[in-house]
């Protein structure tokens, strides 16, 4: 008996032994994959903002778990086309499982694994094909930026809640395991009030509560770190910031790095500034899209020489014409996307007005005049209520190049001074066949087509 112990003891030791050796050879090749890959992917990608940033989703995609696949076959084109990062919808599961835009989150770190919410897989797919669509992306030298809600939690369980003075569904034990929720990390709670604590009747995490930082952006396996390092997401594009103060989006991105935007939405420019300054990182220019759409739904392009983002801080500003919340330029859009694929500011394009709605040749066109011929400060020239023109003065490398949008029904020409003496000129959308020379006191005529656009620069 004694023998068969020693023996079946020395068994175990030996089993345990190369059992923990062959763990360590396969953690070792794991961690060298990982590695490899993160190495071979990050010096490929595109510098943030050196392109165009493409909204890679529209409300109410459609349902059944293909998103991600669609997704997926869109990249290459995209980023031959001049785009340098996507922004996916929220990835995690929430409440409405499947059915769901992602915007009413439940458990952080369900990308399509756990069959809670009435679903697997949630509206765009499996984990196993965000990963995949991640990874082709950046083998496609993409960027991938995530939208993270952290306001408000939906899905929770029924509890007594003696800080709301009634039950509220602010009980939350998602199958991941990872940040489990109650009462006491919503407003309000034990030690921080609040004048609102339910968004949308969904209640509010309280980001001042340690727990709640520790599960968000400070532990090893927070969602900020867990997105970062383990998902392979680059860059972060925040849901509805007027619902926390800047602090803590600025906190998450110090956490992990990488870019980031908030959605502030407000056209009060002095707001705006005042967010990117303490949030220290970009914003959606409302600004410059208020009056953009006053100009061009209004047909008064002089709105365009009103307060933008833009104009205080063009480092600061995502520019856009519309997103999956907005869509109020109608009219003449295109001229819309030749104003912000012209001037100063990161511009982000609509999954649908590039794939669906406008035609892609002259988007793609005005993409390529975005990434090789838009540097340099801007210089208004002429401003009327049918006619814009504004000038880009060239450089990192680029040349700079003179916009002209007419919002008449008929041919506009003008006379403008460039910053280029003696020198040949041509339309670079094709609008028009002009080739004029500059004259040696640097003026030149340049013309529009009616409800149209010309980019103008050295030939």
């Amino acid at each position: 008996m004694k023998n068969k112990t020693f023996f079946y003891g020395i068994l175990s030791v030996v089993l345990l032994y190369s059992s923990c050796v062959k763990d360590e050879l396969i953690d070792e090749a794991e961690e060298q994959t990982v590695n490899l890959e993160k190495e071979v992917s990050s010096k490929a990608l595109k510098q943030i903002g050196s392109g165009v940033m493409m909204q890679a989703f529209y409300w109410d995609v459609p349902a059944g778990g293909n998103w991600w696949n669609t997704i997926k076959g869109k990249v290459s084109d995209w980023s031959n086309a001049g785009i340098d990062a996507i922004w996916l919808p929220p990835v995690s599961k929430a409440q409405n499982g499947r059915f769901s835009m992602g915007y009413d989150p439940f458990d952080y770190y369900d990308f399509g694994e756990f069959n809670q919410m009435g679903s697997t897989e949630t509206r765009f797919g499996s984990r196993s094909e965000l990963t995949s669509l991640i990874t082709t992306a950046h083998n496609n030298r993409l960027s991938v930026i995530a939208d993270i809600v952290i306001n408000h939690n939906s899905g929770g369980d029924l509890e007594s809640n003696e800080f709301a003075g009634k039950e509220t569904y602010t009980k939350f034990t998602p199958m991941s395991g990872k940040f489990n929720r109650t009462k006491y990390d919503f407003h309000p709670n034990d030690k921080y009030d609040a004048d609102s604590g339910f968004f949308g009747g969904f209640p509010d995490l309280s980001h001042k509560k340690p727990y709640v930082q520790d599960w968000l952006w400070k532990k090893s396996n927070s969602v900020a770190k867990y997105y970062k390092n383990t998902m392979k997401f680059d860059g972060w594009r925040f849901d509805y910031v007027k619902g926390f103060e800047p602090w803590v989006a600025r906190q998450f991105n110090q956490a992990v790095g990488g870019f980031a935007v908030g959605e502030y939405w407000d056209g009060n420019v002095n707001a705006l500034k005042w967010w990117t300054d303490n949030a220290q990182m970009s914003a959606f220019d409302f600004g410059c899209y208020y009056k953009m759409r006053d100009a061009f739904m209004g047909n008064n392009l002089n709105a365009l020489s009103g307060d933008m983002l833009w104009k205080r801080n063009s480092t600061r500003a995502v520019t856009f014409v519309a997103n999956h919340d907005t869509d109020e330029i109608i009219n003449n859009k295109i001229l819309a996307y030749a104003y912000i694929l012209t001037h100063e500011g990161y511009p982000a394009i609509f999954y649908r007005d590039y794939e669906d709605w406008l035609s892609k040749s002259k988007m793609n066109n005005l993409i390529w005049i975005h990434n090789n011929l838009a540097g340099g400060s801007t210089t208004n020239l002429w401003t009327d209520n049918d006619e814009y023109i504004a000038k880009r003065n060239g450089g990192n490398g680029k040349q700079g190049l003179i916009v002209y949008i007419n919002n008449s029904n008929s041919w506009q020409e003008r006379w403008v001074q460039t910053n280029w003496s003696s020198r040949k000129i041509k339309d670079y959308t094709g609008n028009s066949g002009w080739e004029p020379t500059t004259q040696g006191g640097k003026w030149v005529k340049i013309q529009a087509p009616p409800k149209g656009y010309t980019v103008w620069s050295l030939k």
